[in-house]
């Protein structure tokens, strides 16, 4: 993450015009360098020009004000988000990122798995994560509130998918195997928690074997003729589009409903406090471009398929048919925090380990944004 600098007036009029005429690209998997030979050649040009202060001045005062905000208030993000839902909803972002068409530049890293970004997200290295809602507790409380929740990104997308079993109710779980991915993230705790509110104990009346990846659940079902599983859009329709006798049997979320007031909450956007307060309009800035990506997500679906295939979270085909069902969202402000406190409540009740030992305060969130 950079602060683009005004090293002269002068030099700001030469970057401006340098950043407008290059295109700015960035990998999904890696994060991309920063180029800085157009600063340090606008630098150059400033040291090197022979108009006098009274020569230049008085044309260039207001432009100059005007440059000056824009570039102060341009950053460049390091963003790790998972392989799903979560992503989905970012693509236009980062579309139009690698454009040169954003206010900031973001850098997004894509991850299987919720243990890849700890990493980052500990070491300050990454500068906004998406991650699942009871990671983003973890994380607070294993950084001493150096991280914030400023958005959830997508509701309940977890299904139970069968092959052949007969399932049209959680008590019909009862003595049986069932798949599942995300041990120690949100299908774990949401899963245990809804077969809990049915009388269900997880591992005793219910077998629950774990796979490291939503995709492994998906081939595992697939490949059976006789199986369980809970598997998170868009890895059902992947599923479904591979064996035509999968069919959903159970939503989780509507189970949730059932037994809860809060809803269910699959993913949330964290940021380090410190790039919230370095600068706060970049940050609002970059809140707004991704609710803008949202909306275009949700009702663009053909196009957004497309830019959800060319960054190879799933297949163009696949996410057509899955998006519907995937509850992409940008939650934010006070609605946020009472989704997320009320959430964060409930895993704690069922087990305090599920949100790092203990609840997290209300600096556990940021809410005041500035949005156009």
């Amino acid at each position: 993450m950079k602060i683009r600098k005004l090293a002269a007036l002068s030099a700001a009029l030469v970057l401006l015009t340098a950043c407008g005429s290059s295109a700015s690209t960035s990998d999904t998997q890696e994060s991309a360098p920063s180029d800085t030979s157009a600063v340090s050649e606008s630098v150059t040009a400033a040291e090197s020009s022979e108009l006098s202060e009274s020569e230049a001045a008085p044309e260039t005062e207001e432009t100059d004000t005007e440059t000056t905000a824009i570039l102060t208030n341009s950053m460049e993000y390091n963003i790790s988000s998972l392989k799903g839902p979560t992503t989905m909803g970012m693509v236009k972002l980062m579309s139009d990122s690698e454009k040169g068409e954003t206010i900031n530049k973001y850098n997004v890293s894509i991850y299987a798995t919720a243990d890849e970004i700890v990493a980052g997200v500990v070491s300050g290295n990454t500068d906004i994560a998406n991650v699942p809602a009871n990671l983003a507790a973890v994380l607070y409380n294993k950084t001493e509130g150096n991280i914030k929740t400023a958005a959830v990104n997508t509701l309940g997308v977890l299904y139970v998918v069968t092959s052949g079993e007969e399932i049209t109710s959680v008590a019909d779980l009862k003595g049986k195997t069932v798949y599942s991915t995300g041990k120690g993230t949100t299908p774990e705790y949401v899963l245990n928690y809804i077969l809990r509110a049915n009388g269900l104990e997880p591992q005793t009346d219910v077998t629950i074997e774990y796979k490291s990846e939503a995709s492994e659940c998906a081939a595992v079902m697939a490949e059976s003729e006789n199986a369980i599983a809970v598997l998170p859009q868009p890895y059902v329709t992947a599923a479904q589009l591979q064996n035509e006798k999968i069919k959903i049997a159970l939503s989780l979320t509507d189970e949730w409903d059932k037994v809860s007031e809060t809803p269910l909450i699959t993913g949330v956007t964290i940021a380090q406090k410190s790039v919230i307060e370095e600068n706060e309009v970049a940050f609002a800035d970059f809140i707004g471009e991704y609710q803008a990506s949202v909306d275009f997500v949700n009702e663009n679906t053909d196009e957004a398929a497309e830019l959800i295939g060319n960054y190879d979270i799933v297949k163009a085909p696949v996410a057509k048919k899955a998006l519907p069902y995937c509850n992409i969202t940008l939650l934010r402000g006070e609605d946020m925090r009472s989704a997320v406190t009320g959430y964060w409540n409930i895993l704690f009740d069922a087990d305090p380990k599920s949100v790092g030992g203990k609840l997290p305060d209300d600096n556990a969130f940021y809410t005041e944004m500035i949005y156009e």
